[in-house]
């Protein structure tokens, strides 16, 4: 197998594992609470990644600063999002909530344009982002049956926001070593999480069934552990540039897999939402030519 075919099969591993993440998060969400599930899905992850920091030889920071900087990657990263998903998917569907963070790029777009030098808007990513937000208003006008409702599809949208605010964070705060800073972010998420879900305590657990357990045991080894550590690869290997080119396929697979597994609704209206959002994804990847004009 060449080094190109290696890089593919790794991608599509990865639009897999994250793809489904959120239909798996529905089964886990039936018998598990938001910050349950979170904070066992970080705790999963972070031994994963530090067994995986270990094999290489890499060793954790010792200075405070360094650790201030991973607490605040660790959670707009990590704790913050995993609830907020958790917390939106016990009421709006898998399909939904992936195609929802197709907002994800687009808002690190934007917010790239005011923190990030050279990262400026053109006429076509400004021109996506408004097609993308059509896609999602037709797309959630006819689920909105009440504030719950609402409220729910909100903290999908955060989730995506504070996924886009890490990635800004990262780029504008000092660089780590790409296992230990994932490795560091997820122990700090999960030393944050734990003491909340002890505290509220598990009287809802009478005896989870194997689905929901496998669930969880899915949710932190596969789409945050062994991802992470295939994202690390992958970027070494390949550069970001062709990485990024995941957030087309995954509301794709969010969506479907929605449908196929667990039978949620489709509707003709549902499938050009998510195709005008795919195309206004596509649409701010277009860059602007500069044409130089030479005086005679």
């Amino acid at each position: 197998m060449t080094a190109k075919q290696i890089n593919w099969l790794m991608f599509y591993s990865l639009v897999f594992m994250w793809g489904t993440s959120f239909l798996v998060t529905s089964v886990a969400v039936d018998q598990f609470s938001p910050i349950q599930i979170s904070s066992m899905r970080i705790t999963l992850g972070a031994i994963i990644l530090l067994f995986a920091a270990r094999l290489r030889g890499r060793r954790l920071p010792r200075d405070l600063r360094s650790w201030v900087y991973l607490g605040l990657f660790g959670v707009m990263g990590n704790a913050l999002p995993f609830f907020l998903i958790s917390w939106g998917q016990q009421s709006v569907s898998s399909g939904t909530t992936g195609v929802l963070m197709a907002f994800m790029p687009l808002i690190t777009m934007v917010l790239a344009h005011y923190l990030i030098v050279n990262e400026t808007l053109n006429r076509y990513k400004i021109m996506g982002c408004a097609l993308s937000f059509c896609g999602v208003a037709l797309l959630l006008g006819p689920q909105i049956e009440g504030s719950h409702s609402i409220f729910a599809q909100l903290a999908i949208f955060c989730a995506a926001a504070s996924y886009a605010t890490n990635t800004i964070l990262i780029r504008k705060l000092p660089k780590f070593d790409p296992l230990v800073g994932g490795a560091g972010m997820l122990l700090v998420a999960s030393a944050l999480s734990i003491p909340i879900a002890v505290y509220q305590g598990f009287s809802n657990i009478d005896a989870p069934s194997a689905s929901a357990i496998y669930a969880i045991i899915w949710l932190g080894v596969v789409p945050t552990g062994i991802a992470s550590i295939l994202y690390f690869s992958l970027v070494e290997r390949a550069g970001p540039s062709f990485i990024s080119n995941v957030n087309y396929l995954i509301p794709v697979l969010a969506f479907f897999s929605g449908i196929v597994v667990l039978d949620e609704d489709v509707t003709y209206l549902s499938l050009i939402s998510v195709a005008i959002i795919l195309c206004g994804i596509a649409l701010t990847r277009k860059t602007v030519r500069t044409v130089l004009k030479v005086k005679s």
